[in-house]
């Protein structure tokens, strides 16, 4: 169905910052009746890369949320200009997190991270046949810890809660299902 049933009364801007910007909207929902719907901008792609060595190790790197307030294991990720190819900012965020770099990429997937709050889209990466140099961190990730473990270890920590990242999860558990651990 490609028919939009919401009906768009008006539209004022919230907030506005370099990274979101949240509106409020006045709607008509599918059935007819009033209500205000609320959604986040992001003036950024996600993307995310599941780094993958021969012995089907990967990395994650661990960091306080300040929005979730609370520590989260998460795969090496970030926010691409939407100017810039998804695979430049996947590079980027691999290279600056981890210190890794890759000769085999591969696109596994796009992702809508919240769609019904945020019109975020993000994409997910493979990394293979990689090699190890210096991580270029900025400064809101002075904080971050890399840990290299088995994919199958990653895959446990999604199916225990202990990875609860949407991008993160998604990759993880697609990559296992395509190596098919």
């Amino acid at each position: 169905m490609n028919n939009n049933p919401w009906k768009t009364l008006s539209t004022k801007e919230v907030y506005d910052n370099k990274w979101i910007r949240v509106t409020e909207h006045n709607v008509l929902n599918p059935a007819g009746g009033k209500g205000i719907y609320g959604k986040v901008h992001f003036k950024n792609k996600a993307v995310g890369v599941i780094p993958l060595d021969a012995q089907n190790n990967t990395w994650l790197v661990g960091q306080y949320r300040y929005t979730l307030n609370e520590y989260s294991w998460e795969i090496p990720e970030g926010g691409g200009a939407f100017d810039t190819a998804p695979l430049e900012a996947a590079k980027r965020e691999l290279k600056e997190e981890t210190g890794l770099t890759a000769n085999k990429w591969t696109l596994l997937m796009r992702i809508h991270t919240s769609n019904s709050v945020t019109d975020e889209e993000g994409f997910i990466f493979l990394a293979e046949d990689l090699t190890q140099g210096e991580d270029e961190r900025e400064e809101t990730e002075a904080d971050l810890v890399v840990k290299k473990l088995s994919l199958q270890e990653a895959v446990t920590m999604v199916m225990e809660g202990k990875i609860t990242d949407s991008i993160s999860m998604a990759g993880l558990l697609k990559v296992a299902r395509i190596k098919q651990l």
